[in-house]
């Protein structure tokens, strides 16, 4: 009855930037049509490939601009993004992380999720993975 395969109809198309961190086998995001699938990123420096210098502001804010940049490779913005996980490896660093989360969105924000894990590559403080809609 459908001519079209469920492999044509579902084939991943990932995408990559230079300007985001990368320290495994994966892509930063995968182009699903409508939507794009962000992978987690931490507060890697992209210039050195390190875990940023600073506190949980300093890690937030390095996180986010590695999100965008991947969004922007996408041809997405912050407008475009729907739902967000947050994985903080303190909890206590939850207003601080969430006082720069509000600098990143208008309202409405997109929907959140926020959960405490015991550790993260590299002995980051945070990781943030995003879903975003064309």
């Amino acid at each position: 009855m459908w001519n079209v395969r469920y492999t044509d109809m579902y084939t991943r198309k990932g995408i990559m930037t230079k300007n985001a961190g990368c320290t495994g086998p994966y892509s930063h995001a995968v182009d699903a049509g409508d939507y794009v699938f962000l992978s987690g990123q931490t507060p890697i420096d992209p210039a050195t490939g390190d875990v940023c210098e600073g506190g949980i502001t300093e890690q937030t804010r390095q996180s986010f601009s590695n999100l965008f940049n991947v969004l922007a490779e996408a041809g997405l913005s912050s407008d475009n993004v729907v739902k967000v996980n947050v994985f903080l490896t303190d909890m206590d660093n939850f207003d601080a992380m969430n006082a720069v989360y509000q600098e990143q969105f208008t309202a409405p924000y997109p929907a959140r999720s926020t959960v405490g894990v015991t550790g993260l590559c590299g002995g980051a403080l945070i990781e943030i993975e995003m879903i975003a809609k064309r």
